[in-house]
């Protein structure tokens, strides 16, 4: 399915308007999907641990097909090579099992692998390469699509895949139905891209195209009822790939008070997660331990895209011990005519295992009770925790949650957790995986898991690691200091507004400040188009010059972990160039138009859905009319 941005110009040399895509579906999730993905990469041939490989935040969804689902963009030296999504639902109707999809962009990665920097130079075949078999119908097609499809066709076309489908559906027919909706959600990419779709139309188009694919899904799960379910179904508890939990038995301790560590690990977590989840966790753990009545010191919590962590000084080893009064039956029902215990005080003394004469009496409000004075016992702070830590875990909220392998739902995928007091592991599971004392390095580093002897000595191993795990004290400051020393370099300074250097810093565990270059003709664009290009779709920082201010032909990228500098610094500046052949184009297009050429496109815009005779060319007509001089 064709939309604008798939594919502008053949001077881009990523974007294409018809892409080659190896789409792999899973389902289920089989515990380890992101490793499977980076071997996969290493079987291409890509050295992963000498480019900078990324897992960005992309909530995929199609409001036409009733579909969406949480995952990533695979970025490889800032350039999309590969979408990465756990789909949760399909034809407006839950996925289950949960389907995982992973589609490959084969152009992109043939380019890397090849060490070329246009689409137009990957080797096809011995002596034929891909622009000579696809470039001109790459410039045909792209004119077709933003410049010379019949808009009255094509709205043609598209009644006619919607009429078909609703035959389709009628006889009992999901799949070709289902293909004319796909033929319709392509008619609509195409008028979008000829810029004759408004907000109105979009609305009308989708609830159409919905509807359609709804009752699709819908008939298709009763046509795998009727014929017996084939394939099998799928039972939850198949899903669950729980970790052998580490066999230790509590040591009777006896001393001070010890610290306490949780590390939940995670898939990426989307950056502003990362800061909300924090958050959450220490303040839900100080409740808990206050609640649980069990001492402590400072309480800190750390993140990253991977990890979300709370350090707790000082934890006791047990309960304080404390006397509660607890209030029975009201005295008429716990005492008979001739005061003698009925079975009522008999049974209230024996659920809490106090004596009959150590019971007394007390009003409350008009009511007399019989009340004991019961003392609670002192547990060990890990059976507490055993408890509470699951609970602690679910309650994280989130913006958007999903699940992957079971009905537990959280930001991404929980891959490890970590749980030690002192040296001891606090047994728990959650989501299928069972605590332990094992945490997980870096993902281009050779270390891929490591573990960690004792809480006290957390922070020290996760550094060693590699891994700068304080978001505002370290990875913060790094980010900043090392931005500021190649800024300085070419005698500038870089631009990193608040909230982009914050999902900068929750991008990466082990940042990498890297100045890139760019070309200085592309500084004839307006300043804007180049640092939104920078900043929203790159998460640059844009260099400008000390003494005049004015933009200079330089970035800043942030790469995460060892990577090789040079390769990284190449790829990016690639990508921004590519992005910046985008902007061009569509600038000089809106450019080379005037105002009475775009006007013309409201006639074909409706003003509101219930106004079918109503263009925006109407309203400003209207307007025109109602602000002219009397």
């Amino acid at each position: 399915m064709w939309s604008r941005a798939c594919g502008p110009t053949t001077d881009n040399p990523n974007r294409l308007q018809r892409h080659t895509q190896f789409q792999v579906i899973l389902k289920p999730d089989p515990g380890n999907l992101q490793d499977l993905f980076l071997h996969s990469l290493s079987a291409l041939g890509i050295n992963v641990r000498e480019h900078d490989i990324r897992f960005v935040e992309d909530n995929w969804e199609s409001p036409v097909l009733g579909a969406w689902g949480l995952g990533w963009e695979v970025w490889m030296d800032g350039m999309e090579i590969t979408q990465f999504t756990y789909f949760q639902q399909s034809g407006s109707l839950p996925l289950l099992p949960v389907s995982v999809e992973i589609t490959y962009g084969l152009e992109r990665i043939l380019m890397s692998l090849q060490g070329v920097d246009h689409f137009k130079k990957i080797q096809y075949t011995e002596g034929i390469t891909y622009g000579e078999l696809f470039l001109e119908n790459e410039k045909e097609m792209s004119a077709y699509y933003l410049e010379h499809a019949n808009v009255d066709h094509i709205q043609k076309h598209f009644d006619d895949f919607e009429e078909e489908a609703r035959s389709l559906l009628s006889l009992g027919l999901p799949i070709p139905a289902y293909d004319q909706v796909l033929k319709a959600s392509h008619a609509f990419n195409i008028l979008d891209s000829r810029g004759f779709v408004g907000v109105t139309e979009r609305a009308r188009y989708f609830g159409r195209m919905r509807s359609l694919a709804r009752q699709c899904s819908q008939l298709w799960l009763k046509t795998r009822e009727e014929i017996g379910y084939p394939l099998g179904t799928y039972q939850e508890a198949n899903l669950v790939y729980p970790h052998v939990s580490e066999k230790l038995s509590r040591k009777e301790v006896l001393g001070q008070a010890q610290t306490f560590v949780l590390e939940i690990g995670t898939e990426e977590l989307p950056p502003h997660d990362v800061v909300e989840a924090t958050e959450q966790l220490e303040k839900s753990l100080v409740q808990i331990l206050g609640k649980r009545r069990l001492s402590h010191g400072k309480v800190h919590s750390y993140g990253t895209p991977r990890r979300l962590a709370v350090v707790v000084e000082n934890l006791s080893l047990k309960q304080m011990e404390e006397e509660v009064e607890l209030r029975g039956p009201p005295v008429t029902k716990a005492f008979d005519q001739e005061g003698k215990p009925t079975k009522a005080a008999e049974g209230f003394c024996r659920k809490n295992n106090v004596p009959l004469d150590s019971l007394y009496r007390k009003i409350d409000g008009k009511t007399e009770y019989i009340y004991a004075r019961v003392k609670e016992s002192a547990r060990y702070a890990d059976e507490v925790l055993s408890e509470d830590l699951p609970t602690i875990i679910s309650g994280i909220s989130f913006p958007k949650s999903m699940r992957w392998n079971s009905n537990i739902v959280f930001s991404r995928p929980v891959r490890w957790i970590m749980a030690l007091h002192g040296d001891l592991v606090v047994p728990f599971s959650f989501a299928g995986i069972s605590s332990g004392s094992q945490s997980c390095g870096l993902r281009n580093s050779s270390l891929a898991n490591f573990k960690v002897e004792t809480a006290e000595s957390y922070l020290h191993t996760v550094e060693k690691a590699g891994i700068v795990i304080d978001m505002q004290q370290e990875r913060r400051a790094k980010i900043l200091d090392d931005s500021s020393t190649l800024a300085r370099g070419v005698d500038g300074d870089f631009i990193a507004p608040d909230s982009l250097l914050q999902e900068v810093v929750n991008l990466v565990e082990a940042p990498v400040p890297i100045l890139g270059r760019y070309d200085d003709s592309f500084l004839e664009l307006p300043k804007d188009v180049l640092t939104t290009v920078m900043q929203k779709h790159q998460r640059y920082f844009p260099v400008t010059s000390k003494s005049t201010g004015d933009l200079l032909p330089y970035f800043i990228t942030v790469a995460n972990g060892s990577i090789s500098e040079e390769v990284v610094r190449k790829g990016n500046e690639a990508v921004l160039r590519a992005r910046y052949e985008d902007a061009k184009f569509f600038y000089k297009m809106d450019t080379q138009k005037n105002l009475s050429e775009i006007r013309g496109q409201l006639k074909s815009i409706l003003f509101h859905v219930s106004c079918a005779e109503f263009s925006l060319d109407s309203c400003v007509l209207l307007i025109l009319i109602l602000s002219a001089p009397h």
